[in-house]
């Protein structure tokens, strides 16, 4: 069995929980956090919940932590530090960034294994964008984020003066997928790619179009797009958005042969919960992490050096006679 630790219980942490307990080859020794362990109120019952300050003397108990902080401020510490002790994997998903958190987790690793930037974008899409480039070397490749709450806007719409809550999804355009799955291969902005809606609950007294005018016109992320913005109460906010469904597609419009023949290929996803598939992602690659230091094939990863078998919970054998 493989011995799962868990470092950080947010939504993603509560999602490594329950795919674990799915698993017929992984446990779950236990999570670990920096609040107070009697204060943590985890899924199942017997989970135990330890403190974070105590995770070194666990080295010979856990086989891979799964690690569950944010890119912006967590994992750029914890993964390298934990990495020097156990093997880890992680979702860090700030794209620019990650050939440097790659080389920074990298001068930390010696007998460990560290898998980083797992999850779906990237992670999954990262796959497909290799993929689909590999075969279709003449074409033009596309990537679709939502319909879904993004945590990142949603925070930022919150940071808002005057904003009491808010939420924002993300929406990519139909139009603009159309086109493409129809075999244009065209060229599209920011804006014709994704339009944003936020829904926001104002604070007593606060302006509601001097609100409005700060969100659509917040660099970065909100001003390169068509935004609209929706001002709803408390109770609409907990009752119509609670939910984290998010997704999305990558796309290659390609063409080949002398004719120049268009071929289209594309990957999807529409997920109920972002965090717990985030989760699901991890977990697999949690295996990956365990079975390649135990053959010794230690350092720093990504998704690209993973082959399949490492990941699956099938025997190469039995994915040769029931899915080839």
């Amino acid at each position: 069995m493989i011995r799962v630790g868990i470092v950080g219980y947010g939504n993603l942490g509560r999602g490594v929980e329950q795919s674990v307990a799915q698993q017929n080859d992984m446990e779950l020794v236990g999570v670990f956090s920096r609040r107070d362990p009697k204060t943590v109120e985890t899924v199942y019952e017997t989970t135990n919940v330890y403190a974070m300050d105590d995770i070194l003397s666990f080295q010979d108990q856990v086989d891979v932590l799964v690690l569950c902080g944010g890119s912006k401020d967590d994992l750029p510490v914890q993964t390298p530090q934990l990495a020097k002790h156990f093997n880890v994997v992680d979702s860090f998903d700030n794209h620019a960034e990650i050939p440097n958190h790659f080389e920074t987790v990298g001068k930390e690793v010696s007998e460990t294994t560290a898998i980083i930037s797992t999850g779906w974008d990237p992670g999954l899409f990262s796959l497909q964008r290799v993929m689909m480039e590999a075969i279709l070397p003449v074409g033009e490749s596309y990537t679709f984020w939502g319909k879904g709450l993004s945590q990142g806007h949603s925070d930022a719409v919150r940071r808002v003066e005057g904003v009491k809550n808010g939420v924002q999804y993300t929406i990519p355009s139909e139009p603009s997928i159309e086109r493409i799955r129809n075999g244009e291969l065209v060229e599209l902005s920011t804006r014709e790619k994704h339009v944003r809606e936020c829904y926001v609950v104002l604070e007593e007294g606060a302006d509601a179009k001097a609100v409005e005018e700060a969100i659509v016109t917040m660099p970065n992320y909100f001003e390169p797009y068509d935004t609209t913005v929706h001002f709803i109460t408390e109770e609409e906010l907990q009752r119509d958005h609670r939910a984290m469904p998010h997704g999305g597609f990558v796309i290659r419009g390609g063409k080949t042969g002398r004719d120049e023949t268009s071929q289209v290929m594309e990957f999807s996803l529409k997920l109920d919960s972002n965090p717990e598939f985030t989760a699901s992602a991890l977990v697999a690659y949690a295996r990956a992490a365990a079975r390649l230091a135990k053959e010794g094939d230690y350092g720093v990863k990504t998704v690209y050096d993973i082959a399949p078998k490492y990941i699956a919970r099938k025997s190469n054998e039995a994915m040769r006679r029931d899915d080839l």
